[in-house]
């Protein structure tokens, strides 16, 4: 126990005190997250009795508004810093929760899915930020790790408190996502420094539009189109995790919400106990080799989906799916933060960010086409064939020397960022 706690004490004291505050800031803000969107498209599915073709046009609705707002949070977040740009999409959260909670009717609740999930998802590029402006790169894969654990501890929470407010209301889990986003934006408020790199005080500072303008520096970097392009592919996967996959289980193998929560806590669990040792025996392998394996294991577990029955058999598949989920993790965010030249830092991570958004643009719709025909096992066999090219892709990538553009650096570190 004693020398538990001095590893612990070893590792906190080796990263400064804004990586911590950042990481409690996740950790509140991810409790109303994990409570409330992992049961997003049950709640859909109950309250306005569509399909989930349906349902996956409302993500990609939410999605293509999310791409909008992440390319403003990035030019925000460059131009601007990142304190400010998080407040502002924490506290437009909070709206969004309860704006779709109580929007009596479809329309209305695509209406305010548009107008505030557009606003609330600029701070996506700051929040990617952070980490690697207060680290150094040879940390920020094991910095990554533990965010990764942060993350999963409010996952753990969540997903059972969830499903048990769920049994009475859904309206329940809307307000709790709003308060729990204003407790976060306090923090920020009164603990979470500025990290945004200082320009050099011989440096000539950007225009908003030359700011804007840097988008097509990076949108030339070949290498991280590339990446970004397999990353999609991956992470077409792994959205059916808080998709589609609840209402297979619920519809087509006869599972509760509750145990559908208890899948994703024993995800987080695993996360929480086993992402820090599985960081750190892995980062002296090759990024790329890691993200092919990851790929790999997502094909795996969710085509396990597919292929059988029981809640023993479906803890297996989630094993899986969490195995390739702690060895992708990490080195995904450390290889875009590795790309990017750190005056654009902001930029490179909006562009990052459309993984997600184009993922669940297209991949929930696809997929609740799948689910709603014949044979909803279909899904999971496409997923896992979809897995597998985006390991090949990775892969084709390993065997290739992956740099960013090089960009002189005209910045100097922020002393607010130090401990």
């Amino acid at each position: 126990m004693r020398d538990q706690v001095a590893k612990f004490k070893i590792i906190f004291n080796d990263y400064p005190r804004a990586f911590w505050t950042y990481n409690l800031i996740v950790f509140i803000d991810h409790l109303g997250g994990f409570m409330l969107y992992p049961f997003f498209a049950l709640y859909l599915t109950k309250k306005f009795d569509i399909g989930m073709s349906t349902v996956g046009i409302l993500f990609a609705v939410f999605s293509i508004s999310g791409m909008v707002g992440n390319a403003l949070g990035g030019v925000l977040a460059d131009r601007f810093g990142r304190k400010g740009v998080i407040l502002a999409s924490l506290l437009l959260s909070a709206l969004s929760a309860l704006g779709m909670g109580f929007a009596p009717t479809l329309a209305i609740f695509i209406a305010v899915s548009v107008i505030v999930g557009t606003l609330s998802s600029i701070g996506g590029p700051a929040h990617e930020a952070v980490i690697a402006d207060l680290l150094p790169p040879g940390k920020r894969a094991e910095g990554y790790g533990i965010f990764r654990v942060v993350f999963n501890v409010s996952a753990i929470i969540a997903p059972p408190v969830a499903g048990f407010l769920v049994a009475n209301s859904y309206m329940t889990l809307f307000v709790v996502d709003a308060v729990i986003s204003v407790i976060a934006a306090i923090i920020v408020v009164f603990a979470l420094p500025e990290t945004k790199p200082q320009i050099r005080s011989d440096a000539k500072p950007e225009t908003l539009r030359q700011t804007f303008a840097g988008y097509s520096q990076v949108f030339k970097d070949g290498p991280f189109l590339g990446f970004i392009a397999i990353t999609v592919l991956m992470t077409l996967v792994y959205t059916n995790m808080n998709t589609t996959l609840g209402v297979f289980l619920r519809d087509y193998r006869g599972l509760k919400e509750v145990s559908y929560g208890t899948l994703l806590s024993i995800n987080a669990i695993i996360v929480v106990v086993m992402q820090f040792w599985v960081t750190h025996k892995l980062e002296k392998y090759k990024p790329m080799l890691m993200m092919a394996m990851g790929s790999l294991l997502y094909a795996a577990g969710f085509a396990m989906y597919g292929l059988v029955g029981g809640f023993t058999l479906f803890i297996a598949a989630m094993v899986i799916i969490t195995i390739g989920e702690m060895v992708v993790s990490p080195f995904q965010q450390s290889i875009v933060a590795g790309f990017a030249p750190e005056d654009m830092r902001g930029r490179y991570m909006a562009v990052s960010g459309l993984t997600w958004s184009i993922a669940f643009t297209i991949g929930p719709y696809f997929a609740g086409l799948l689910l709603d025909s014949k044979n909803p096992n279909m899904l999971w066999y496409v997923s896992g064939f979809v897995g597998l090219l985006a390991a090949f892709g990775f892969l084709l990538f390993s065997k290739k020397k992956l740099q960013p553009i090089p960009v002189e650096s005209e910045t100097t570190p922020n002393p607010d960022s130090a401990n």
